[in-house]
């Protein structure tokens, strides 16, 4: 008996030290940022239960930014975006009235805290020391776009050259 009224107090004081509600966060953000935010997350909410004191957890939603866009205008509760084409923000406010015209101007950069970047994949060892935008004009340098193929096919993509003019 005696243990069971000390374990009852034990647990009614963390019950009562723990906070009554933990803050929830949906980002719904295009696909490519997924391992962007795998990352940063974690590092995000550490930071705001020391700023806060407060627990805090984040949902993602994954997919197309136009996608997305058109998931919170029909109802997707998000309560962050973060899409890699202004031009699917922009449909929040004119399709939604979900955000204002000027969103742009709340913050630096034009609401943009980051681009994304393209990635150069080139040969093991690069052998045409390939760095720069500028170095893809150079003599024998080829650009090649993933095909995408109907979801029947198989999910191996294939690659062709694209010609440059």
């Amino acid at each position: 008996m005696q243990h069971t009224k000390k374990f009852t107090l034990v647990l009614l004081a963390a019950l009562l030290a723990a906070p009554v509600t933990a803050k929830e966060l949906l980002n719904s953000s295009y696909d490519i940022a997924r391992e962007l935010f795998a990352e940063i997350n974690p590092l995000f909410i550490e930071h705001y239960k020391q700023q806060t004191g407060e627990t805090l957890s984040i949902k993602q939603s994954h997919g197309g930014s136009s996608r997305q866009a058109q998931a919170i205008i029909q109802g997707l509760r998000a309560d962050v975006v973060t899409f890699n084409q202004s031009t699917d923000i922009d449909i929040l406010h004119q399709r939604g009235n979900l955000l204002p015209a000027d969103w742009r101007d709340r913050l630096a950069n034009n609401s943009s805290p980051y681009y994304s970047t393209m990635a150069f994949l080139v040969r093991k060892g690069n052998p045409k020391q390939i760095s720069s935008w500028a170095d893809l004009t150079k003599d024998g340098v080829g650009l090649y776009f993933q095909t995408r193929k109907p979801p029947a096919m198989p999910v191996t993509p294939t690659w062709e050259p694209t010609v440059m003019r």
